[in-house]
């Protein structure tokens, strides 16, 4: 369904919206992260790997749509922070596995919360009914473009 023309897409604010509420949730994140000493592209690692089971770069490049230079300073940094540790994978030699570290067990048990208190300061200005129509929305155009990520992760839910 066509929903913008050219002669009008001045009028066109959703790209605008959505990467500016992507980069308040960034924000956010970063505040509640701070004391921890993470960023919120750090967070977005941690978290992945714990509830997700990710464990090779080249998968949470897939998440995060990142590409393997910008992954591989960012694990460069979570390692230096003593929060993840790379080991070669038994099964092939050629590939790196990420394990979480007992300082990154911890920090990663306490990132559910950290995640609950960023998204609910997010979206405390909206009720419940509109919080799901939002998510629901998102998720319809996410999954329509086919994105991998949604349907593995939230598309049944």
């Amino acid at each position: 369904m066509k929903h913008f023309e050219p002669d009008d897409f001045h009028n066109c604010h959703l790209g605008l919206l959505l990467g500016r509420a992507a980069l308040l949730k960034d924000r956010i994140i970063d505040t509640h992260m701070e004391p921890h000493g993470i960023t919120a592209a750090q967070f977005k690692v941690l978290i992945i790997m714990a509830q997700f089971g990710v464990d090779t770069p080249a998968e949470l490049c897939r998440y995060l749509s990142l590409d393997s230079g910008s992954m591989t300073r960012m694990l460069d940094r979570l390692e230096q922070k003593g929060f993840l540790a790379r080991k070669r994978s038994e099964g092939d030699r050629r590939q790196v596995q990420l394990v979480l570290t007992p300082e990154g067990q911890k920090i990663a048990s306490r990132l559910p919360q950290v995640g609950a208190d960023a998204m609910n300061e997010l979206a405390g200005a909206i009720s419940p009914e509109e919080l799901s129509t939002l998510e629901r929305i998102l998720k319809k155009i996410l999954l329509a473009a086919g994105d991998p990520i949604t349907i593995l992760r939230v598309g049944d839910k």
